[in-house]
Formats: structure tokens, C-alpha cells, sequence
């Protein structure tokens, strides 16, 4: 299950709030586009479900308990810029999730739990299409790629609730195509809830089953920080039949 509830969400800061009055219910298993215009707390709102920030007031909660102050495995983060580790290799970036979580005070496995984590890691990279190159560096791969290598980073450790900000935004038409497939495929395979900031609609009514736009609707020109923004449209889509590609 990866149920969210947000609950009277505020975030501040000195002098500014980012966000206020939030409130939603999020079914397990749905897939949010969040969109807006820059600085209206999406990537904020995106923190604050990965754990990376606490909300001023209000409450987050994941299948009826609150988050976790930190990020954990149940939630895993994709950003527009390829969060891999340019000195490892594909398969090495793969199972290094996998490692710190279950050694953290070494970093490594070994025996028996380290060849579970390599079998596990070449299945994802078998799924996003990087067996190939599983003994290459991340600057040998195009960006799309990195990009794949990213996601399967975040799949290892299982998440409940995949977090993707802009994931797409540098990518060309016909790659972002491919990952948009891709993404549909792995999400309807392991049945995650996603979050997804993008600044392109046609991408976000393409992907998502539920759209959530944010903005300010209380402004004040001699104090710009005196207001948040908050969730103003929340649009469910309609069902769509699966791309063919992602349900291959």
C-alpha cells in the first residue's frame, strides 16, 4: 500500500511561506503530476514527501502513519539532473542503494547477500534496458540512459512512492517518448504511487491519472512572502488504455 494523506500543510520559512493549506487524499497506486509556475512550492511539496523537509504545520501521513523526518526506502527520488555516481558503473550505481541500506557502517555486501543484490539489480536493469552496458561508466551512456540508470537506482530498494522532479526536462522528444513508456511500464508493474514535477501539461496529461496544479491565490505586492501556494486544481483523468509499449 502507498497511501498519502496531507492534512492542513503549511511550510515556512523566516519572512516566507512556500506552501499553505494543503490538503489531499492520495489512493494508493495513483499517479500526480504536479504542475504551476516556478516557485510555487512544487519541489518543496516534493521535499517534504521524501522526508527531506518537516512541515511547519499540518501532517503527512503514509498509509496512516505519519513520514518518516527522513528520507527512507520506502519512497525513492529521480531528479532532472542524473544522480548517479560518475565514478562506479552501471551495475555498481544499481546495487549501492541496495548496499548502504543493509551495511550501512561498511557501504558493501558480501558472500550470499551481495550476490542476491547483483541477480536483483541485473533484473532492473534487465527491465529498463541497460544489460548491455552494465560494465560501462555513467559518461559513456547518452542521457537518456542516465536517466534509465537514475530510475533503476531508485527501484532497487523497492519504494512505495516513486518521486520524480522533472526527470524529462533534458531529454529530446524521441528519448522522452521511450521514458515515457518506460515509466508507465514500471509503474504499472510494481504498482507505485508517483509524484512527478513537470513544466511541460501535455507530459503531465500524457502520464498521470490525476493532475494537481499549485498556485498563490492570496498575493500582496508590499509583502511577496506573506502568502503560499496551495493546491488549486486537482483534476482526476479518465482511465486511459495502456500505451502498448509500457505494457510490454
Amino acid at each position: 500500500m502507498s497511501r498519502i494523506s496531507v492534512r492542513n500543510l503549511w511550510k515556512e520559512y523566516p519572512g516566507q511561506v512556500v506552501l499553505e493549506r494543503v490538503s489531499l487524499e492520495i489512493p494508493s497506486g495513483e499517479f500526480c503530476a504536479l504542475v504551476g509556475p516556478s516557485g510555487c512550492g512544487k519541489t518543496t511539496f516534493l521535499r517534504l514527501l521524501l522526508g527531506e523537509e518537516s512541515p511547519s504545520r499540518g501532517v503527512i501521513e503514509l498509509d496512516g502513519k505519519p513520514l518518516v523526518a527522513e528520507p527512507g526506502p520506502d519512497r525513492g527520488v529521480v531528479f532532472q539532473r542524473y544522480s548517479v555516481f560518475p565514478h562506479l558503473t552501471v551495475l555498481q550505481n544499481v546495487i549501492i542503494g541496495r548496499e548502504f541500506e543493509r551495511s550501512r557502517l561498511l557501504g558493501k555486501l558480501f558472500g550470499a547477500e551481495r550476490r542476491a543484490a547483483v541477480e536483483e539489480a541485473d533484473e532492473i536493469l534487465e527491465t529498463v534496458g541497460l544489460s548491455a552496458h552494465r560494465s560501462k561508466y555513467p559518461a559513456e551512456l547518452s542521457g537518456g540512459m542516465q536517466q534509465r540508470l537514475a530510475i533503476s537506482q531508485a527501484l532497487i530498494r523497492k519504494p512505495k512512492v516513486l518521486l520524480l522532479d522533472e526527470p524529462f526536462g533534458a531529454l529530446d522528444a524521441g528519448t522522452k517518448s521511450q521514458m515515457y513508456d518506460l515509466l508507465l511500464g514500471l509503474w504499472d508493474k510494481h504498482k507505485m504511487s508517483v509524484f512527478m514535477i513537470t513544466h511541460d501539461l501535455k507530459e503531465g496529461f500524457t502520464l498521470a491519472t490525476r493532475v494537481l496544479a499549485f498556485d498563490k491565490v492570496r498575493l500582496d505586492p508590499q509583502a511577496p512572502g506573506a502568502y503560499g501556494a496551495t493546491v488549486t486544481y486537482d483534476l482526476p483523468l479518465e482511465a486511459k488504455p495502456a500505451r502498448k509499449a509500457a505494457a510490454a
